[in-house]
């Protein structure tokens, strides 16, 4: 007997074997802290469809940047700092990431318990504070800028997502979540029915878009601008997208995607995708809440009319992000241990992903870019 050929048999297969062992494999969870490395290509990051496949970049994996908010929205990217911006908002803070060195650190405080930011086409940034009830601008020099705190004689809800269109309207949504919390002493029913709103740039008058949503939250326009997509948080829990009609007003309205639609609740209320075996799906676990439809928050288009969904409120499995091509059909999924709440794209070449994930910040660099500035 050839003892030294057995003995390279063995170990060509035990490597073979090994190969294959990954910490989802093993039943382990990931660590996070990148002191781990991870096995390219990243299982977290999952083709659905072979029309994702494009998009997948083999030889990167998500990265968890920060982690210590205790709940964080509205990212945002400065192209001309090279930073991440994103709210805390039960803190009552905005932290910065730098891309240059990846120190985080608290850019404002107080924030009036902001949510989503953006930045407008001159580079200032806009955010809409529960707190305060209000859009406020951060000019260059410094001062706040109120662009909207009432409608129609009333209070504002509380301003929750926004966009700007590059004739310089400022799209916003309000549904209402903030004046439900004791900010500013402020608890209680709303003022105003649940609407998204348009502050003209012409006139600085605040004009209802539309109010037929439950609680719109997330929006963003296609890359051409003749589309508005806007995420219902309220039920059904889906997707609308609008028709835009010279540049201020939408028509139309039709349901874009359902975010439970494909999936299905299994004996336990573990979470899986129709048609497929629930092994593959077996950490979907939702044991708090066995019942609670899962949902869309944040959103943004890619150059592809892609629309990347930060998503939540089911478990392991469905949390992170959700790929839908412009026809509406469910092509990958971004895996995260926490629930998505938003996302940009930023970086030099705009293509990579920043996540806002309830007490983290999360990256990833994919193959397309974000179909806008911010």
């Amino acid at each position: 007997m050839d003892h030294s050929s057995s003995r390279r048999s063995f170990f060509s297969q035990l490597a073979v074997a090994g190969s294959a062992l990954t910490l989802p494999s093993l039943g382990l969870a990931r660590d996070w802290s990148g002191r781990t490395p991870v096995r390219y290509p990243d299982e977290d990051i999952v083709v659905l469809d072979d029309k994702f496949k494009k998009y997948k970049i083999g030889n990167t994996s998500v990265q968890r940047l920060h982690t210590g908010s205790l709940w964080a929205e509205g990212c945002a990217w400065n192209s001309v700092g090279r930073y991440l911006v994103w709210s805390d908002i039960p803190n009552n803070i905005q932290r910065r990431y730098l891309e240059e060195d990846g120190h985080t650190s608290v850019m404002r405080n107080p924030a009036g318990n902001s949510n989503g930011n953006t930045f407008d086409i001159q580079g200032r940034q806009l955010s809409c504070e529960h707190g305060n009830r209000r859009v406020v601008r951060y000019e260059h020099d410094g001062r706040v800028t109120v662009i909207a705190d009432k409608f129609e004689g009333k209070r504002l809800n509380a301003p929750n997502d926004i966009v700007v269109h590059p004739n310089g309207g400022i799209w916003f949504t309000d549904p209402g979540y903030g004046s439900m919390m004791n900010y500013e002493g402020h608890k209680g029913s709303l003022d105003l029915k649940e609407a998204v709103y348009r502050v003209d740039p012409g006139t600085g008058s605040v004009e209802k878009v539309t109010d037929a949503l439950e609680k719109p939250n997330g929006l963003c326009f296609s890359p051409d601008y003749n589309k508005l997509y806007i995420a219902d948080t309220g039920s059904p829990k889906n997707i609308m997208v609008y028709d835009v009609v010279g540049e201020k007003s939408l028509k139309g309205g039709k349901e874009y995607v359902n975010m439970n639609k494909g999936w299905v609740t299994l004996e336990g209320g573990k979470r899986t995708l129709r048609g497929e075996p629930a092994a593959q799906h077996a950490d979907a676990a939702n044991p708090r809440h066995p019942t609670l439809g899962g949902g869309s928050d944040g959103i943004r288009c890619d150059v592809d009319g892609n629309v990347w969904s930060a998503a939540g409120w089911v478990g392991a499995g469905y949390d992170g992000v959700h790929v839908f091509t412009p026809e509406g059909q469910l092509i990958g999924q971004i895996k995260l241990p926490e629930i998505g709440a938003n996302l940009c794209f930023g970086g030099e070449k705009r293509n990579r992903l920043f996540i806002a994930a309830s007490t983290s910040i999360y990256s990833v660099y994919v193959e397309t870019q974000g179909a806008h500035f911010c």
